[in-house]
């Protein structure tokens, strides 16, 4: 099955790809470690089909990057995800729980390479396993890569474009990918939005500096997590699925070496589904706009 990516993995790469798009200068430091932590809550929402649901979420990534000769750059990324649900008699799946507490662990290795004329190409692969506490962890195995074509201009602009495919939990997944980091002026930007917040990097968020340190932006983007289901569920060993549109606004402070983002948002078109362990769908319910309160801290060395 093609599809869009289904994983937590993609929207992370794609911000990570556009960091390195730029050949490295001389003058950065050759190894350069970073941390971010994230956490989040999606409050309570209404299921359509009858009951409710909430998730409590937290995210770590830590690694570091460093120079690949003279025009590369390289790095390796620790990732780990904490999902807490909790259902109140969903109707649609029983009056079941379909799942409660999900994680995802794994390894990223993205890298770029400068070419002429302010063209790059970066490669990023990675695995992970992402599943509900009592899954087996060799069926909740997701790997695959991203390839980038980018290119920054003279005024410092990045464009980019790429193709992304992911194999694991009974799909397959293809799906494009679009870099955007384009300053107007000063004072106004279009990018990505972060990609190790709470809505991941799969959208586009605009954002407008003042003169006193703040950021504050706008924007939206396209969550979509997948993981395989406990052995001892309502579906044994079958595949659970989550998506949604998450529309927030973000405010940004740096305090020397920490970047702090907070987000006040909502999650619409949200969609619950339960899959068969083949990947055959049995029951999908959708639930009412969430509100979502989100933080993260970014730091560097």
């Amino acid at each position: 099955m093609l599809s869009r990516p289904r994983h937590a993995a993609s929207t992370l790469l794609l911000a990570v790809a556009a960091t390195f798009a730029a050949p490295v200068q001389s003058q950065q430091a050759s190894l350069q470690p970073f941390v971010s932590l994230t956490a989040v809550h999606d409050a309570r929402a209404d299921l359509a089909g009858g009951g409710d649901f909430s998730a409590s979420r937290g995210s770590l990534r830590a690694g570091a990057t460093r120079a690949l000769g003279v025009d590369g750059r390289g790095g390796l990324s620790l990732n780990y995800d904490y999902h807490d649900y909790r259902f109140d008699s969903p109707a649609t799946f029983d009056a079941r729980a379909p799942w409660g507490v999900v994680q995802r662990y794994g390894l990223s290795a993205p890298m770029a390479f400068g070419l002429r004329d302010g063209w790059a190409l970066g490669f990023s692969p990675s695995v992970d396993a992402f599943r509900e506490n009592g899954a087996g962890e060799g069926d909740a195995v997701v790997w695959g890569a991203i390839v980038t074509a980018t290119r920054r201009f003279e005024n410092g602009n990045l464009l980019g474009f790429g193709v992304g495919a992911f194999d694991g939990i009974e799909e397959t997944s293809v799906f494009p990918v679009v870099i955007v980091d384009w300053r107007f002026n000063d004072r106004w930007r279009l990018a990505n939005p972060l990609a190790t917040g709470p809505t991941g990097a799969g959208g586009l968020e605009l954002v407008h500096r003042f003169d006193n340190g703040w950021d504050v932006g706008v924007g939206a983007a396209y969550r979509k997590l997948r993981f395989r289901l406990s052995d001892g569920g309502p579906v044994p060993a079958g595949v659970g699925e989550e998506r949604g549109v998450p529309v927030f606004a973000k405010v940004t402070r740096g305090f020397g070496a920490a970047t702090v983002h907070a987000y006040l948002g909502v999650v619409l078109d949200g969609r619950l589904t339960v899959e068969d362990r083949d990947g055959n769908t049995l029951r999908q319910d959708d639930y009412d706009p969430a509100l979502m309160l989100g933080l993260t801290v970014v730091s560097r060395f």
